[in-house]
């Protein structure tokens, strides 16, 4: 039995991806006027990876790494006025409005009248706080965790703090990274939404053990039929 529900934001509880996507484009139009040799989105996955280290995940973390490759594709050449149009680039993406997943609220309305519900989400504080808010979802959870990383001890940490028992938590997310692998390892459920539109970095290898501790499905609606194939409904 389940006595907590925790869900990821960004390409969970509303769409989020092809804003990344559509960052990019613009991204490549800025640059365009360089004339600049293919490669250019490798160049920045690596780039946006390594610097996870230093700024984290979202969107500001983002647009620094759209600078950085900028200024080295370019050898230097990038102008100020460019540079500007990255950071209104980053703005625009900060301030975009996101259109929510289908069934959203009566997904969270019919768990929340049976579960605690909880948000555990990557990113900028501020930003991530600000969109649970605007997306009018805050009153269906209990609790709003931004985390600098999602693994193992982030969720431990987490279990600690709200009194959770691993086998007693599942977890609805996108990412089987950062959502469904460190969940399954400490014991608890899962249950992984397949999103059209995923980052390579959140892909991982579910040890064959574990298979039989989550479900995956095509949209957050399925989520309360997940439960029940999981067998796990309170």
């Amino acid at each position: 039995m389940i006595n907590w529900i925790a869900f990821d934001a960004d390409d969970t509880l509303w769409h989020n991806e092809k804003l990344w996507l559509d960052g990019r484009d613009k991204y490549h139009e800025i640059l365009a006027k360089y004339q600049l040799e293919p490669g250019i989105d490798e160049i920045l996955d690596k780039t946006e990876i390594y610097n996870i280290r230093y700024y984290g995940y979202g969107v500001m973390s983002f647009a620094l790494s759209l600078i950085e490759v900028a200024i080295r594709v370019t050898d230097g050449r990038l102008t100020a006025a460019d540079t500007n149009a990255i950071l209104n680039l980053g703005k625009d993406m900060l301030t975009a409005k996101l259109p929510p997943a289908d069934s959203v609220h009566e997904t969270l309305n019919a768990l929340s009248a049976s579960h605690p519900l909880m948000v555990i989400t990557k990113g900028d504080l501020f930003h991530q706080r600000r969109k649970v808010n605007e997306a009018g979802l805050r009153d269906y959870f209990q609790a709003v965790e931004v985390v600098c990383k999602k693994n193992t001890q982030t969720y431990t940490e987490i279990f600690e703090r709200y009194r959770i028992e691993p086998e007693q938590f599942l977890m609805v997310g996108n990412s089987l990274r950062s959502d469904i692998k460190p969940i399954l390892e400490l014991g608890g459920w899962a249950v992984h939404i397949l999103n059209d539109l995923r980052w390579a970095h959140d892909e991982a290898e579910i040890p064959a053990e574990l298979h039989s501790r989550y479900v995956e499905v095509k949209q957050l609606e399925d989520v309360r039929e997940a439960i029940k194939e999981l067998g796990i409904a309170s």
